[in-house]
């Protein structure tokens, strides 16, 4: 079970960082905002890396359980649903980019903790993505869940540098194309 004060820290943490970036909030900031002590912070989190660390992987459970939470229907419906509500989600007013890609764009080293928490998201989502083309008997799984992850990259980035509504718009329709026809 997590203690209350580092879930407050997290929680802080997880808001300033994806609002302003890892790099641009201290652990000073974090430790007045999550309302701990320093030795309360460090108890938890010996250095801000592991702070990072524990964002990523915080983030990545939460997308894991709204994908459990995708409705029920076919591997291709599920595709679509999940690639839907990343438009929904995109098109929010806070929408500040994919927490994954921007804490990636601030940790170059591919070895460091934070990466492989990184790496790991990816590898999860890849392989639902691998998942429920499998389930929906799709020709070419295996590519195509590698142009699935391109396609989710691209509009993580899009709707931080594009308009949200244009992007919104097209999030089906690209989806379908990767996926092709329905062999329903």
């Amino acid at each position: 079970m997590t203690s209350p004060a580092r879930q407050r820290i997290l929680d802080t943490a997880t808001r300033l960082f994806y609002a302003e970036g890892v790099r641009a909030v201290g652990i000073d900031r974090i430790i007045a905002e999550a309302g701990v002590a320093k030795a309360t912070f460090y108890h938890h989190f010996p250095a801000k890396d592991d702070l990072v660390t524990a964002y990523v992987e915080d983030q990545s459970q939460r997308q894991r359980a709204l994908a459990g939470e995708l409705p029920d229907g076919s591997g291709r419906e599920r595709v679509l649903a999940m690639f839907e509500r990343m438009g929904e989600f995109g098109s929010l007013p806070g929408y500040r980019g994919c927490p994954f890609i921007n804490a990636a764009a601030e940790y170059p080293d591919r070895s460091h903790p934070v990466r492989k928490a990184v790496a790991a998201y990816r590898e999860w989502f890849r392989d639902l993505m691998l998942g429920l083309l499998k389930e929906a008997r799709h020709p070419t799984p295996d590519t195509t869940a590698d142009i699935l992850m391109i396609v989710r990259d691209g509009v993580a980035v899009g709707f931080d540098l594009d308009d949200p509504a244009v992007v919104h718009a097209s999030i089906r329709e690209t989806a379908e194309r990767v996926l092709g026809p329905s062999g329903e």
